[in-house]
Parts: structure tokens; sequence; C-alpha cells
């Protein structure tokens, strides 16, 4: 099973790759805080720290403007993360998210595809408020405020 979705961006690939890549953007509209910038063979550590929740990200392929693919989650329930990046004619960005290699049993696979489709969405409408109208949402700080 794996979890997908995707949004349109109204702006250039480039900027919208960057948005990925440089936590000095990602930190606008997903998480709080990055060890580093994304690089393929590169460990990075991502935190969220509204939650008190962090994770390592291994950093398996990028193709720049094409696609990123990490390895992120518990030690023993890692899955795999994948984005592509389609470029337009109109100079828009479609952003398509996987995720796949959810474990356990079929109940439980199919409430991690749920919870991660979910809180894919809210990064990509974040993105979308921010790149397009330099908009901070606060969708994933304001999705459990308690």
């Amino acid at each position: 099973m794996i979890a997908k979705t995707e949004m349109l961006i109204r702006r250039p690939v480039a900027d919208v790759f960057e948005a990925f890549i440089d936590p000095a953007i990602t930190t606008k509209f997903w998480f709080t805080k990055s060890s580093g910038k994304l690089k393929a063979g590169k460990q990075i550590r991502w935190e969220w720290e509204m939650y008190n929740a962090s994770t390592e990200v291994d950093v398996k392929e990028i193709e720049r403007n094409k696609r990123i693919l990490v390895e992120w989650g518990e030690p023993d329930r890692r899955t795999l993360i994948e984005w592509t990046f389609t470029s337009r004619a109109d100079k828009t960005t479609l952003v398509s998210i996987t995720n796949s290699g959810f474990q356990g049993n079929p109940e439980e696979i199919a409430q991690q595809a749920i919870n991660a489709t979910e809180g894919f969405t809210f990064l990509l409408a974040g993105l979308k408020a921010y790149l397009e109208h330099n908009i901070k949402l606060n969708l994933i700080a304001d999705r459990f405020p308690d």
C-alpha cells in the first residue's frame, strides 16, 4: 500500500524543488529544525519542536528539479518518501509525494497510509500558501494544538 498526494504549485520547478532541499525554506511550512540541506548519501535530522519529535532521514537519491527519494521513520518502521516535480509550460510545478513501505498488520498499514496522506496533504497546502503568497499557515503546528 502507498500513500500519495499531489498539488499544483504556481512557481517554477527550481523554486519548488529548492523549498524541499533547503531547510531555511522548508522550516517555513513543515519541520522546525534540520541538521542540513538534503544531499544524496547524507543523513539529516528533522525536528518538529512543538511536538518534541524528530526523525533521521537518509537521502537516497536526488535528481535536481525532478526527484527526491528519502527513507525515514522509526528504526523498525522505516518508509520511503518520493517527491517528483513536473515542470509545466506555464512555469508552474506539479508536486507528487508518495510514501511506501508501511509495516504491520493490514489495519496498521491502512492507518499509516491514511495518516501519511493527510500529513503530506497539509505539507503541500502549506508549501503552496508560502511559495505563492508568502503566508505561513502553520498547518503542521496547528494540526495537534494540544
